[in-house]
């Protein structure tokens, strides 16, 4: 074999091996996690929890991409893959830790803890209608971080807190509430598209609205909104105002946050 033929060869080692080496990324429950990878392949797809997650091209052979981790995402280790279109670039390892998070008690009117069957009802059919938003495409620049928080405020609830509802244990709390002046207005921190405008039993005065790449904002118990259905938002424009409606004990502003149905800390994304 001549000089130049083992060369060549040695050269297409070192542009492959690194991108198939598997590597090891680490995150908490709620997080979002940037994972990287270098390949010449034109075309990239990220899966891990049996999910494809959005994947940008940096530079020139530097991919990146966003997982999401549930709050509830069971501690453990996740196989993470890389693909082309037509072969397996890398298979890489997600270790899940267990987040710790606080406690939370409140107390409510009887009506907004314990519920009749029309009511029931009814915060069962706003929960699928809100679900519904979670999965719904929408046309976007593969943009995921949010651009400061949507009002300002004290962060009274924090994300993930075990929530006690008049001493009775509730689900997890699925964002975090930025505690504010009734009326103080509520900004979108990223651009998309609004989703749903509704008032729920519950949730009260809601707004969701779409960034594309499985991203849904949340905006609950607000005093009023100022979107409709299927408008589109510029980042920071005013979509409502912060108040105290459904199940709230004084005003504020319940925001979550939604990736591929996952549910992530807002904070993750800031």
């Amino acid at each position: 074999m001549n000089v130049n033929v083992i060369l060549s060869l040695m050269l297409i080692i070192t542009v492959w091996v690194p991108s198939l080496q598997a590597r090891e990324w680490s995150a908490t429950q709620g997080d979002v996690i940037t994972v990287d990878i270098n390949t010449a392949e034109k075309s990239v797809t990220l899966k891990c929890f049996n999910k494809n997650w959005p994947v940008k091209l940096i530079s020139k052979g530097h991919w990146r991409g966003w997982i999401g981790i549930d709050l509830r995402q069971k501690p453990a280790i996740y196989k993470v893959s890389w693909r082309s279109a037509s072969r397996s670039i890398s298979t890489d390892s997600l270790l899940v830790d267990k987040g710790e998070f606080r406690i939370s008690h409140i107390k409510v009117s009887k009506k907004m803890a314990e519920f009749d069957t029309a009511t029931l009802a009814r915060i069962r059919a706003e929960t699928k209608a809100l679900k519904a938003t979670y999965f719904e495409p929408v046309d976007a620049s593969p943009d995921i971080i949010m651009h400061g928080k949507p009002t300002e405020g004290i962060e009274s609830t924090p994300f993930g807190a075990q929530r006690y509802v008049n001493k009775k244990p509730r689900s997890p709390h699925s964002g975090i509430d930025i505690a504010a002046a009734a009326g103080t207005t509520i900004r979108t921190p990223l651009a998309g598209r609004v989703l749903l405008v509704a008032d729920m039993y519950l949730n009260g005065n809601l707004v969701a609205i779409g960034h594309g790449n499985g991203l849904v904002t949340v905006y609950a118990h607000m005093q009023s909104a100022a979107v409709k259905p299927g408008e589109w938002v510029e980042t920071h424009q005013a979509i409502g105002k912060v108040g105290s409606t459904g199940r709230s004990t004084g005003p504020h502003l319940h925001w979550g946050i939604r990736f591929y149905g996952a549910r992530i800390n807002p904070e993750s994304l800031l």
